[in-house]
């Protein structure tokens, strides 16, 4: 039992070791306030908060296509060849591949979640380390380190499930498949739904970003103690 208490006192020692270096701006007296379960804690609380807050704009209908920030707009051929499109008939499916991509995207976003709460349970003191030491988006970066792979995967089907309603996305899959055989075409541009995907995860780390941002100008402002303890030292 000894060795037990022992073990995880050098853990906490370790732990408050590696903050010492990264925290620089912060004073010994304040750094002595913070234990290594306050850092661990209030680190996965302000990963959560960003988290959620970001899926919480972007999973609902328009938080896609009425945000001009995150708004899918056509892929790059089709914005190139609108112009010939609509002159000839096809005006009204652009506008519905554009607004079924959107949908799409917030349709797929809210299935982030899970991947999302296993990173911020993943976290690493290396991690720790990391998030404490970076800039105003170490956090968004841990995210995208953790989970940009398996999300687009994710996202894809979903996706799929919705633009193939469109029949411009079908004729546009169509044709990127013989433009991708010759190289004419991107991984990302190959088709609707890996478009949209890549757009999508691109669009929640941006809006994680934000979220993040906000969180460090004013911790305080977040409403959580343990998250105006640990990021208050970083002010």
């Amino acid at each position: 039992m000894a060795v037990k208490k022992l073990n995880s006192k050098l853990v906490q020692v370790f732990f408050l070791s590696i903050l010492s270096s990264v925290l620089v701006p912060v004073h010994a007296a304040d750094l002595s306030q913070l234990s290594g379960q306050d850092a661990n804690a209030g680190l996965k609380a302000a990963l959560e908060q960003g988290a959620n807050a970001a899926l919480s704009k972007l999973g609902v209908q328009g938080g896609f296509l009425n945000n001009e920030k995150v708004r899918i707009p056509l892929p790059s051929i089709l914005e190139k060849t609108k112009p010939i499109l609509k002159l000839s008939g096809q005006s009204k499916q652009l506008d519905e591949l554009v607004v079924s991509m959107n949908r799409a995207a917030e349709s797929a976003v809210p299935m982030a979640k899970p991947l999302l709460i296993d990173a911020v349970k993943s976290m690493s003191i290396a991690d720790a380390k990391a998030i404490l030491g970076g800039g105003d988006t170490s956090v968004t970066q841990f995210f995208k380190e953790k989970t940009a792979k398996p999300l687009s995967v994710k996202f894809m089907p979903i996706v799929k499930g919705v633009t193939d309603k469109v029949g411009l996305a079908g004729k546009y899959n169509g044709v990127m498949e013989k433009a991708k055989k010759l190289g004419a075409v991107s991984e990302q541009e190959a088709t609707v739904e890996a478009y949209v995907s890549s757009r999508a995860v691109d669009a929640l780390y941006l809006m994680i970003a934000e979220e993040e941002k906000a969180i460090r100008k004013d911790p305080l402002g977040t409403g959580s103690k343990i998250i105006g303890k640990v990021f208050g030292l970083l002010k």
